[in-house]
């Protein structure tokens, strides 16, 4: 069984055929097929992770969907002064499968 490590969106991900992972928001529309980044590709033989063969290799994901994150809740609180802030955040995410990896 082959696996990748890919780059997207500041974060490093280990990645076999198959999966489905969320990721930060990718601009391209549902359905699209998206080349990323490998960092790592091992499985059947040597791992390759030097420039010379990352070049070659690929990995390819299929855009399965866009979704948000959970609500956070951020709340500042300063005591004895009367200050409370509260705010949320929800991340755009988007649902990707992973196609191929291929050296």
């Amino acid at each position: 069984m082959s696996y990748a490590v890919i780059k997207t969106g500041g974060k490093q991900y280990r990645v076999e055929e198959g999966q489905t992972l969320l990721v930060e928001r990718l601009t391209d529309d549902v359905g699209a097929t998206v080349e990323l980044a490998p960092l790592l590709v091992a499985g059947d033989g040597d791992a390759a992770f030097d420039a010379d063969s990352l070049k070659q290799a690929v990995v390819k994901a299929e855009i399965v969907g866009h979704e948000r994150g959970p609500k956070l809740r951020v709340f500042k609180f300063k005591p004895k002064r009367g200050y409370r802030r509260r705010t949320g955040h929800r991340q755009n995410l988007t649902r990707i499968r992973i196609t191929g990896i291929g050296r």
